[in-house]
């Protein structure tokens, strides 16, 4: 994880001391700054370009310095993301390092292949990322998101000023600041800057992730037809059943989803390194854990990776809502109450810990409570409405106020093996890589409006709404909780949105994902999600198979703390 800041402009441009701390939440690390003289030198107007980069040091045994530079044609790379794979081959070492070769590599080329070249070099990542490339040789800037946006870019173009900026957070919550959509490459060409850096004849040009103008993941393939393997992610299968197939434990997909999402789990926690000023108990991986069925499925499954001396935090949210607290106080007539341990995720995530700790009693698992007093809530509020900017909504809020203080990662945990608040004391995680199971839901079915799809026109209509789900990933979710999360100095990773296991989610028939045709009586557990439910049985946490969907900031309690009137599209004020 690393901070990534750009700027084009008639001078060198200085970050605001407020943006430099920011970014240097995001990557504690390392600080570096590196400029340019781009466009025409013969110009009376020059241009310059400024580059800054934090780093979060993740990847091989040691600091890669970023911006990273190609010394031999002045060449500037802002790497922030994981490459865990690039051209179908596993990544050795620093992943920015070896982008940066093979981008050094490309540049040898002749300059009418060279465009290409460069492009295939983007083109073959699997992994989360945001990059700013700078091709000297042929003075252009080339930046983008993944294919699926799970890290944070974000771009402003002020045409008056001519000045031209990215970043991985908004230096300011002003609406010239908008997300980088994670659509395709895009390049500026900086041989044509005249009198003004960015005008209305000289924008971006964005490219397609897939070479030749092939459609991207979110087309779908012929109803009644197979599924295709493409370079890109993949296609939708819309094919419908010949008759009713039950969705059982015997089920082909369910060994399959645990051998996609093991692969998946593979690099996401093999290999991190020790945390600076390690300690012989210091954990490397925590799991944002809210006892329900993804996270720990998860958890359960990074138990079969890891070594055996290494804990696993697990880390579970619950905030004090007013709201709630004098409706839980008026019940009580005067008893005490403990409202954080009242919260939906705390009961269901001490169940859920419980159980883990039963059928993994090897593995030391640590239940870390983050509690938050509402006054705290209040005062953190200004910046987590700067981090998620331009996300402004109140449900945006919500939900951002429950990842930001998971990975804040501070609260109280319980002795191993107490299954209970018992004897807890005050404890900050380690743990520099935070998983998530977001995507869980989109891919497999999860929400009630799944459910409610099939109801009314069943798999073609289900299959549409799962294909927009899966499509707005990154424009409605997965930017804001980078910026979020991002903001203490941790990488959160989704094993749900590998690529090889979102391709063989979206080609595989809706049917043997989720199971609305036929009762819970069928399989023992409800339709939604039913193939990952049937997993977590084979991995004997029937209860963990058992659970109901439950939205964050529902489960945690951070859903309207002022007023119960209002609704989750309401503007922040």
């Amino acid at each position: 994880m690393c901070g990534i800041h750009v700027a084009l402009s008639a001078v060198p441009h200085a970050i605001s001391p407020q943006l430099e701390q920011c970014l240097c939440n995001r990557g504690p690390d390392y600080f570096g700054q590196e400029e340019r003289r781009v466009g025409d030198t013969t110009s009376p107007q020059s241009w310059t370009l400024t580059f800054t980069s934090t780093v979060l040091a993740l990847r091989g045994d040691h600091i890669a310095k970023q911006p990273l530079v190609n010394s031999t044609s002045g060449s500037v790379l802002c790497w922030n993301g994981e490459a865990w794979r690039v051209g179908g081959h596993p990544v050795d070492g620093n992943d920015g390092e070896s982008i940066l070769a093979l981008l050094r590599k490309a540049s040898a080329f002749a300059p009418a292949a060279r465009h290409d070249a460069m492009f295939d070099v983007f083109r073959s990542i699997e992994g989360p990322f945001a990059f700013v490339y700078y091709d000297k040789p042929a003075e252009r800037l080339v930046f983008g998101r993944d294919r699926l946006g799970r890290r944070s870019l974000m771009i402003t173009q002020d045409e008056a000023s001519g000045t031209f900026a990215l970043c991985s957070i908004a230096e300011a919550a002003d609406s010239s600041w908008k997300e980088v959509e994670a659509d395709g490459i895009y390049v500026l060409d900086l041989a044509r800057l005249q009198e003004h850096a960015v005008s209305a004849g000289h924008q971006p040009v964005r490219h397609d992730w897939l070479s030749g103008g092939q459609a991207d993941f979110v087309s779908t393939l012929p109803r009644n037809s197979s599924p295709s393997v493409r370079p890109s992610i993949g296609a939708f299968n819309k094919s419908l059943p010949s008759a009713n197939i039950a969705l059982t434990a015997s089920s082909p997909s369910v060994g399959m989803l645990k051998q996609q999402l093991l692969d998946s789990l593979r690099p996401r926690v093999l290999g991190i390194p020790q945390p600076p000023s390690a300690s012989a108990d210091d954990v490397r991986v925590a799991v944002l854990f809210s006892g329900g069925l993804d996270c720990t499925v998860l958890a359960r499954l990074v138990h079969d990776l890891l070594e055996p001396d290494q804990g696993i935090d697990l880390i579970n949210v619950a905030f004090e809502n007013p709201r709630v607290v004098a409706q839980l106080e008026k019940e009580a007539k005067g008893e005490p109450v403990d409202y954080y341990e009242a919260c939906p995720d705390r009961i269901t995530g001490r169940r859920s810990f419980a159980e883990l700790e039963r059928v993994c009693p090897e593995r030391t698992f640590r239940f870390l409570a983050v509690n938050v007093p509402y006054p705290e809530t209040l005062a953190h509020r200004r910046q987590v409405t700067s981090l998620i900017y331009p996300h402004n909504t109140e449900m945006d809020l919500s939900i951002a106020y429950a990842l930001y203080f998971a990975a804040r990662g501070q609260g109280s945990c319980s002795p191993p093996g107490s299954g209970s608040d018992l004897g807890q004391a005050p404890h900050a995680s380690s743990a520099r890589v935070l998983l998530s199971g977001l995507g869980a839901d989109e891919l497999f079915g999860g929400y009630v409006r799944h459910a409610t799809a099939f109801s009314r026109q069943g798999y073609l209509a289900l299959v549409d709404e799962l294909l927009l789900d899966v499509g707005r990933l990154g424009k409605r979710n997965l930017g804001r909780d980078d910026r979020a999360m991002s903001h203490w100095g941790k990488e959160v990773r989704f094993p749900f949105l590998d690529e090889r296991l979102v391709r063989w989610a979206i080609e595989t028939p809706a049917w043997e994902k989720c199971d609305f045709e036929n009762g819970e009586d069928v399989a023992g557990v409800e339709a939604g999600k039913r193939v990952l439910r049937l997993l977590a049985l084979e991995l004997r946490m029937e209860g963990v198979a058992k659970e109901k969907k439950r939205a964050i900031q529902f489960g945690s309690r951070t859903a309207k703390m002022e007023s119960g009137r209002v609704k989750g599209t309401t503007p922040l004020s």
